[in-house]
């Protein structure tokens, strides 16, 4: 572990103050952590179906913030090697010494337990249990088991950041409904092609890095259509939940789903042709996707909400 010599307190300037929270901060990850929580409020409006307390809101989003924070800096601290060798992570704070791994370690481990105190006392013990394992298994069974040993390591390590939704509904009902494995479904078969695409633009860093993502130790033809065999299953298992929603959710998940098909499959003909195409779109467009048909499902559950009376 890295250590550092404290410095005077008159030599501690304001800038270096903020420096030092903002790598902090960078430790979290919060770029992830957004999308996490564009997650969690449909979700939990669906469980309630209409707009849940903004009390609880408010509670269960800094709960998930911390947990996530947590798990993110963790996964800092284990990575910290293969960051450092990484073009894209080579900025992160541990890799460039920003912070003492150490005190990466305490941040990530009392940001956990602080999530798991929070969430106990202002949602339920499921919510906070769950977001609990969530650290436990993105850290211990994604970032030191699969990560750099298996190419279907993104496959399912990624449950873990699918967590969020059942623990927006866990918030609202105490339970854990159909509607909530069915949104589980979605980010869980939403997460290969999104890294997947990444990891065709950053190949040589994981190689580098020696992290077998798919990408790195499969051809981009057999890359390709894995995206497109994951894309299809999931706007496929978006539809499960039309059931429980309306049509504003399931013309939204339609029509993005065409929408995100048609890209992964231009991507699939580029790559059958030899050529190294665009794997960012994809990219890009998967966060555009995800956010769609969350926010649509959202306002669905709010459209549900009767004409007269105050859901607060």
């Amino acid at each position: 572990m890295s250590s550092v010599i404290p410095l005077p307190a008159d030599t501690r300037s304001a800038p270096g103050r903020k420096a030092a929270l903002l790598a902090y901060v960078a430790l979290t990850k919060p770029r992830i952590i957004e999308l996490l929580l564009v997650t969690t409020v449909p979700a939990m409006m669906l469980a309630e179906r209409g707009i849940p307390s903004p009390w609880l809101v408010l509670t269960t989003l800094l709960g998930g913030t911390m947990a996530a924070g947590s798990a993110n800096a963790l996964n800092c601290v284990v990575d910290a090697d293969i960051d450092a060798l990484m073009k894209r992570t080579r900025g992160r704070p541990l890799a460039q010494h920003v912070v003492p791994v150490r005190n990466a370690l305490v941040f990530g481990v009392v940001l956990g337990v602080l999530s798991f105190a929070w969430l106990w006392a202002t949602t339920n013990l499921l919510a906070a249990s769950m977001a609990v394992g969530a650290i436990l298994f993105y850290v211990l069974v994604y970032t030191m088991i699969l990560k750099r040993r298996t190419s279907q390591n993104i496959v399912w390590g990624g449950a873990a950041g699918c967590m969020p939704v059942v623990i927006g509904w866990s918030a609202v009902t105490g339970d854990v409904g159909w509607p909530a494995l069915v949104m589980f479904g979605v980010i869980f078969f939403w997460t290969p092609p999104h890294f997947w695409a990444l990891a065709m633009k950053f190949r040589d860093d994981y190689a580098a890095a020696g992290v077998p993502m798919l990408p790195v130790v499969a051809t981009p033809r057999h890359v390709a259509k894995q995206i497109v065999v994951y894309s299809w299953v999931m706007v496929l298992w978006s539809l499960l939940l039309v059931p429980a929603t309306g049509w504003v959710y399931a013309a939204f998940a339609l029509l993005s789903g065409v929408w995100f098909l048609v890209f992964a499959h231009r991507l699939h003909a580029v790559v059958r042709r030899g050529e190294a195409g665009n794997p960012m779109k994809l990219f890009h467009l998967s966060n555009t996707y995800l956010t769609l048909v969350f926010v649509a499902l959202a306002v669905d559950s709010a459209l549900s909400l009767p004409v007269t009376g105050w859901p607060f």
